[in-house]
C-alpha cells in the first residue's frame, strides 16, 4: 500500500520552527507500506524555518477562515497551494490514505490551534486535509496509527 505521510514525521527537518520527528517508530510499523513522505507547507512555497501559522476563524478555510502567521501574514494561498500539491502527488502516487501530523494548519486531521497562538486548541482539520477528505483519501493522525494498521489490513495490503 502506498501512504502519503507528513515529511516531518520521516524525520524530514521541514516543520515551521526547522525541526522534525524521530521517525524510526512509525518507519518500523510501517515497513510493509511505500511512504510519500510529503510537506504541504514547503510544497506551497513557504521557506524553513517559518513563522508559525494558525486557522483563523474557521475549523477549515471557508470565507472567513483564513491562515495566518505569528507576524500577521496572510499566509492562506500557500497553504492551499500546498494542499493541492500534496493532493496531486497523493494521486499521482495511487494513495489511498494518508498518515498526517496532528495540529498542523496544513496537516490536523481532528484538532488544531485556534488562530490566537496562545497554545489553545480546537476540533477542526487543516487545509490539506481537508482537501484529501474532500477527494477521497482517508486521513489518519500519528496518534491514530493503531487505527490506520486496522484500516491497512481491511484493505488486505
Amino acid at each position: 500500500m502506498k501512504l502519503m505521510i507528513s515529511a516531518c514525521l520521516m524525520g524530514t527537518r521541514c516543520r515551521y520552527d526547522g525541526g522534525a520527528y524521530d521517525s524510526m517508530v512509525l518507519q518500523n510499523r510501517l515497513e510493509k507500506c511505500t511512504l510519500i513522505p510529503v510537506c504541504p507547507e514547503q510544497l506551497g512555497g513557504l521557506p524553513t524555518p517559518r513563522p508559525p501559522s494558525e486557522i483563523r476563524n474557521g475549523r477549515v478555510i471557508t470565507r472567513d477562515g483564513r491562515v495566518v502567521s505569528r507576524d500577521g501574514r496572510d499566509v492562506t494561498e500557500a497553504f492551499a497551494r500546498g494542499a493541492q500539491e500534496a493532493e496531486k502527488i497523493a494521486r499521482a502516487c495511487g494513495c489511498e490514505c494518508a498518515l498526517l501530523k496532528e495540529r498542523s494548519p496544513s496537516c490536523g486531521s481532528s484538532i488544531i490551534y485556534d488562530g490566537s497562538f496562545t497554545g489553545k486548541r480546537i476540533p477542526g482539520e487543516g487545509v490539506t486535509t481537508a482537501l484529501l477528505r474532500r477527494s477521497g483519501i482517508t486521513v489518519f493522525s500519528e496518534n491514530q496509527l493503531e487505527e490506520l494498521l486496522a484500516w491497512i489490513a481491511a484493505q488486505g495490503s
